[in-house]
């Protein structure tokens, strides 16, 4: 079953589970659309997913960046040796972010959450694993 946004649910695990005031990582796996999927009566041009993702990333890199974050790496998933054999990944991305408050006060932001239409049109499937940078 495809993962493109987290529930309330999985928010509120998120916020109780990583600690506070430390800088984490955020593990992106995305595998995008052939063609992106938006919601009818939207108003934008067809596209692919990747297309999709990089309007949604012009918003995001700089709410990122806003948010004291960074990207530390983006790369091209090639191939999966240890997976099901089912899941296959385009891209994985690598985002710092100087807290988990800096990460989810990025979310709330009216500017960024419009932008994840975009994202949610380009996505077929996704992760988004935080993770603590190595001491």
């Amino acid at each position: 079953m495809p993962s493109i946004n987290p529930s309330r649910e999985q928010l509120a695990a998120f916020a109780e589970g990583m600690p506070a005031d430390t800088p984490i990582l955020m593990l992106n796996l995305l595998r995008y659309r052939e063609v992106a999927e938006y919601p009818a009566g939207r108003e934008c041009a067809p596209c692919s997913g990747r297309e999709a993702y990089k309007r949604y990333s012009r918003t995001a890199l700089a709410k990122v960046q806003g948010a004291g974050g960074q990207v530390e790496l983006m790369a091209a998933a090639q191939v999966a040796l240890i997976a099901p054999q089912d899941e296959q990944w385009d891209e994985l991305l690598l985002v710092r972010y100087p807290s988990k408050e800096a990460f989810l006060g990025m979310l709330a932001d009216p500017e960024y959450r419009a932008a994840t239409l975009h994202r949610t049109a380009a996505l077929a499937d996704s992760r988004l694993i935080g993770c603590l940078p190595p001491a």
